[in-house]
């Protein structure tokens, strides 16, 4: 078959896969809310109007300035003490800009750290379900011990000992995320190896990198896909969640951190909901994209899911 065959099947391929996924409601309404956010991560120093990582972002509002809007429902705040259409944090900057390039971090840390996971996670499930025996007595007990520990306790005394960083951050969660992936590959490998094709590969005489990389690897694609996808929402979430306990990077923005300096400066005592409300619906958001994105991936990828629709 020649090149120009083999790449007008495979856009063939992709557009029935893309037509499909977007008769998917969940999955259009996970893509539409994703493309929002990798907008803003991509075009933040054209969107937001100050760079929050610089100084002179310090100060162009009062602190705890709420936005300029809340004038529509109380006209005696003075103009002077309200700021922007998302108001400013404990040191008058601008929140709006906060967020937009917060995206950044929380999407990289997202993208990193599960890329990491579902690699390291699909590796051990291959190996350890294609070979079996004492190798995967070896790799299965060893994620066991990793699923049996508190996955948040475990995260917070890694990060605490390498350090704050989104590098260490997006390293902490991606090899603490596997055990679980893999243990769902390992189950679909056991299948897969079983099959009819595979005996005839081995007749054939294919060796075993051949045969797992080349006949079973497709086959658990799907799983790849969706355990993707799912970890890159629970990835935005433990990175929020290591940064509100302080444990984030202080020299990037992330709406973790947002959340950590609001606590920080008892911003829900100063009333200040404008400094709260705007990052943690940004990673409610984000997360459900993501979750939506797997839905829909699920149904497509998985036979009989869809003859159940």
């Amino acid at each position: 078959m020649s090149l120009q065959k083999l790449m007008e099947e495979h856009i063939k391929s992709l557009r029935e896969f893309a037509n499909t996924f977007f008769k998917n409601k969940f999955g259009v309404i996970g893509v539409a809310i994703l493309s929002v956010f990798i907008f803003m991560a991509i075009f933040a120093p054209q969107i937001s109007p100050y760079n929050p990582m610089d100084v002179k972002s310090i100060g162009v509002g009062k602190p705890f300035s709420p936005p300029a809007w809340i004038k529509i429902f109380n006209k005696d705040i003075p103009d002077d003490s309200v700021f922007g259409i998302m108001g400013t944090d404990e040191l008058g900057r601008d929140i709006f800009s906060q967020i937009i390039y917060g995206s950044r971090i929380s999407l990289i840390v997202g993208f990193a750290a599960s890329f990491t996971a579902v690699f390291i996670g699909t590796i051990i499930g291959l190996i350890a379900g294609y070979y079996g025996g004492i190798i995967d007595e070896v790799l299965m007990r060893f994620a066991d011990i990793l699923l049996i520990i508190p996955g948040l306790p475990l995260m917070i005394v890694l990060a605490a000992i390498l350090g704050p960083s989104i590098r260490n951050i997006i390293l902490v969660i991606g090899i603490t995320s596997w055990p679980s992936i893999a243990r769902i590959i390992r189950s679909q490998v056991l299948t897969v190896k079983e099959m009819k094709f595979v005996e005839f590969a081995r007749a054939a005489g294919c060796g075993d990198n051949y045969i797992i990389f080349k006949h079973i690897l497709p086959n658990v694609m799907p799983l790849v896909y969706v355990n993707a996808a799912i970890n890159i929402a629970n990835a935005i979430l433990i990175e929020a969640g290591l940064s509100f306990l302080g444990l984030g990077d202080p020299n990037n923005i992330s709406w973790g951190m947002m959340l950590f300096f609001a606590e920080q400066y008892q911003a829900l005592l100063r009333l200040a909901w404008w400094y709260i409300f705007p990052p943690g619906i940004c990673i409610l958001l984000v997360v459900l994209s993501f979750i939506f994105i797997g839905h829909a991936l699920d149904e497509i990828l998985n036979p009989r899911l869809r003859l159940r629709r």
